[in-house]
Parts: C-alpha cells; structure tokens; sequence
C-alpha cells in the first residue's frame, strides 16, 4: 500500500485499484485536530457509518468492502473505491444550532435561506434545509449559497447535492427518532465515480453529525449530545483560542467522551458494541 493522504481524522492508502480508509482516534475539533486521542473511536464511527451505508438503500456509495482490508486496520477501515471528488461540503439542517445559529441570529438566514422570526438556539426548522460550505484543505469551511454551488457545479449537480443531502438526512432522522435520538444537522460529501454521483467519506456518524437525546430535547439554550460537540464545549471552557495547537484532553473527558461515541453507536444501530478483530 501506498500512504497518499493524511487528513484531520482519516489516513488514504492506495491499494492497487481502489483505496483504504483508516479512520484514527484522533478528533478534531473547529478544523484543529487535538493532541490527545479517544480510544476506539476510529473503530466506533467507521462500523456506525458502514451500518448507515447499508440501510442506505439506492443512494450510491464508495464501499467496495468493509472486511478486505490490512489486519492491522481491522474495524476502523473500508476498501472503497476512488471518486473525484466534488468541492462542497454539503450541510442538512433539520435544527438550529452551531454556525448555521450564528448566522441566524446575525442575518435571520442560513446560508441565503430565510427562516422564521424568533427561532431559539435548538429549534426545529419548518423543514430541513441545505447549508453547504466550502471545502477547505487549510482553515476554516466557509457558509456558501445554493446558488454559489450552482455557479460552481452547475444548475443540475447541484440540485442533485442537494437532493441527495436532503433524502440522507431526512431518512437518518427518522430512523434515529424512533431510537430515541435527533440528529440535528448532518454534513456528507460526494464524488463522481465515471459519471455517477457517490456518497463517499462518511455518513450520519456522530462526528460528522449532531445527535441529541430526544428525551432531554428543550430549545432555548444548548442540547446535551452524543457527538463530539462534548469535546467542542470542553475545549471552549479552556479559554482556547481555536487556532492550533490544540488542549489536551483530560482522562474525564476522554473517557466520557467514548462513552458517548458508544451509546450513539448502540442506540442507532440496536446491537452492542464490541471492538472488531481480524
């Protein structure tokens, strides 16, 4: 194998025709990847995202396999298949909260999109909406128009990101609130595998999403979470100027942190976890 890409969380090799994804444990968080891992973690979110990637029916995706892969990757990576990939993040919103709030409460929109007056922090949109953002190699993504990605793409690539962004978080959403659980935003990326459009990286994880217990759900202020907003919030407490390099972590944190990284896996999925093996 060859290493070709060393990314905030994930390592790319090259395996003759296709490529191996290595999600690690390390975690970043505001596009700075902090000194200290969490254990299992690579491991958790890759089989949560393999287990969306299966429920997923009729949405392509990259995924050639989930088993053939080195032993010394066993559990937290897949064999997939390349794509040239599109130069969007692409963002549901279903909730308000992160940035998409902070836009709100400045402009009374989200990413060109106008919403009702008087949504609080942890508010259920009238419906999901598209935020994408641009894809940064360094700093910070940056909010973007539907209508910057149709001057990027084109009218009908875009349309599609976004209809495909929609369907995967519509259809997560409602799978995960019968568990008890919303997700609240969810950010997917695409690529073009020949001309097919395909969901590659990873999908409805909780670091790549927000997920909230639904019982403990009440607008107005910040939500408890399952997702690696714990870390966020830990490391804002510090007095961290988000910029690199980052805190470290402290053991409590750590190990509160996996647990919740666990409960999201057991809640979505209704199996328990246990760490793979060759």
């Amino acid at each position: 194998m060859k290493h070709i890409h060393a990314g905030k969380v994930r390592d790319l090799y090259e395996d003759g025709d296709s490529l191996i994804l290595v999600a690690s444990d390390r975690v970043s968080v505001y596009d700075v990847v902090l000194p200290t891992p969490i254990p299992d973690k690579g491991a958790l979110l890759t089989q949560l995202s393999n287990w969306w990637f299966e429920h997923l029916s009729g949405i392509p995706n990259h995924v050639l396999s989930t088993t053939d892969v080195p032993a010394e990757f066993a559990g937290r990576a897949v064999r997939v298949q390349p794509l040239k990939m599109v130069q969007v993040e692409c963002i549901a919103r279903g909730y308000l909260s992160g940035s998409g709030l902070k836009e709100y409460q400045r402009t009374g929109s989200v990413s060109g999109i106008a919403l009702p007056p008087g949504l609080r922090e942890g508010d259920r949109l009238p419906e999901p909406i598209f935020t994408p953002t641009t894809k940064a190699s360094v700093g910070h993504d940056e909010p973007i128009t539907f209508e910057d990605v149709v001057a990027q793409e084109g009218r009908e690539v875009a349309e599609h990101l976004r209809d495909l962004t929609l369907e995967i978080y519509t259809r997560g959403a409602a799978h995960a609130a019968d568990r008890g659980v919303i997700i609240a935003d969810t950010k997917v990326e695409f690529g073009w595998d020949a001309d097919t459009l395909t969901l590659g990286d990873e999908v409805l994880t909780s670091d790549s999403s927000r997920y909230w217990p639904a019982a403990s759900w009440q607008p107005g202020a910040p939500q408890p979470s399952f997702d690696k907003q714990f870390v966020r919030d830990w490391s804002t407490s510090t007095g961290w100027n988000k910029e690199y390099p980052g805190p470290e972590i402290p053991a409590d944190i750590v190990t509160a942190t996996r647990a919740k990284y666990q409960e999201a896996y057991e809640l979505i999925t209704g199996t328990p976890w246990t760490v793979p093996t060759a």
